[in-house]
């Protein structure tokens, strides 16, 4: 049996790029604007109705993530088309990409899941993950699942992280520690 490599807490975030509707890239883990942090947050895909409520409501919390200086995007490994159709379903504001291929998903770690059927989608897809990259470019947060179904609470998150950030907690990167 094949074992899937992990990253750790602290490692330095891998150099992986994710391409916008426009056709551009963008580099995981890099922050936009102001933010100093990015949150990435994968995302099983178009098929998944969790997926579309939890992108959803993770507008309601984009402004938390800013104050905190962290700068929110999504990924999934669907196509530009599949992306274009979920656009329908989703009320968001920050940037989201499409095309993570199955060496980037084995990069980040992820768990990885065969379609059940056609109809739910026609590409192995990555289960949830979510990365938050500090300004050093190392993972400083990572929650990684094997179903749809178990996911960091938004609003635990960005107060965690804004309380992570004020430098008077002095906060370092947990679990750190290697076995």
């Amino acid at each position: 049996m094949a074992h899937s490599i992990k990253l750790k807490a602290g490692d330095l975030f891998p150099n992986l790029e994710a391409t916008l509707l426009d056709g551009s890239t963008v580099t995981l883990g890099k922050p936009q604007g102001n933010a100093t942090w990015q949150a990435v947050f994968v995302y099983r895909g178009k098929h998944c109705p969790l997926c579309t409520k939890y992108l959803n409501e993770l507008e309601g919390y984009k402004q938390t993530f800013a104050e905190a200086g962290v700068d929110i995007f999504a990924v999934s490994a669907d196509s530009k088309l599949q992306l274009e159709t979920h656009l329908a379903k989703l009320t968001i504001s920050f940037p989201i990409a499409y095309g993570l291929t199955e060496t980037q998903m084995k990069a980040l770690g992820l768990y990885i899941s065969l379609p059940r059927s056609e109809q739910e989608t026609d590409h192995n897809f990555a289960e949830p993950g979510l990365f938050v990259v500090n300004e050093d470019g190392d993972l400083h947060v990572v929650d990684i699942s094997n179903n749809p179904f178990v996911r960091p609470e938004l609003g635990a998150l960005s107060r965690g992280l804004n309380w992570i950030r004020d430098p008077d907690n002095n906060y370092p990167i947990r679990g750190t520690l290697n076995y």
